[in-house]
């Protein structure tokens, strides 16, 4: 049987991070479904499309890598309707372990079949954050700043949203 994960988060937007993660799952896992999980009680920068439409571009080269979506559903439900055994979870510091460390013992018991991952980023990119990327946006000088540390589809859309001079 192969082995699928899922890595969902809101990618909001995708950062050069959570590729990492992607190419990483990817390389552990036969299938890795990224998935962008949606919250109606959320305000989004970016739009559900425009998400998506990034996301499929920065994994594009990525062949065991697909991209889906899905909306008011536990994770650990959402991984087990597309057959996955695996979630994979990314652990840039403490804070993100703590959570992380209790979400893994919900989504064990909601699925007890289906088993958590967790990798660590490189230090280059444990600090990059979708909030990060979003609030670098604005002072002078931002474009070559924030180009560092997002996929090229995201700095287009960044563009084209705030200006290219």
């Amino acid at each position: 049987m192969p082995r699928k994960a899922v890595y969902a988060g809101s990618f909001d937007p995708i950062t050069n991070g959570h590729l990492w993660m992607v190419e990483q799952g990817s390389a552990l896992f036969d299938e890795l479904v990224v998935a962008i999980g949606q919250n109606p009680d959320k305000r989004y920068a970016f739009t559900l499309e425009e998400r998506l439409r990034t996301l499929r571009l920065a994994v594009a080269a990525l062949p065991r890598v697909t991209v889906d979506q899905f909306e008011n559903r536990y994770l650990a439900e959402y991984a087990s309707s597309v057959g996955a055994q695996f979630i994979l979870r990314g652990i840039r510091d403490t804070r993100d372990f703590e959570f992380e460390r209790g979400m893994r013992h919900i989504n064990n018991d909601l699925h007890p079949g289906i088993t958590t991952v967790f990798l660590m980023p490189p230090r280059q990119m444990a600090e990059v954050s979708s909030s990060l990327v979003k609030g670098l946006v604005g002072p002078a000088g931002w474009r070559e700043v924030v180009h560092q540390y997002v996929p090229p589809a995201v700095y287009e859309l960044l563009l084209d949203r705030h200006g290219r001079s």
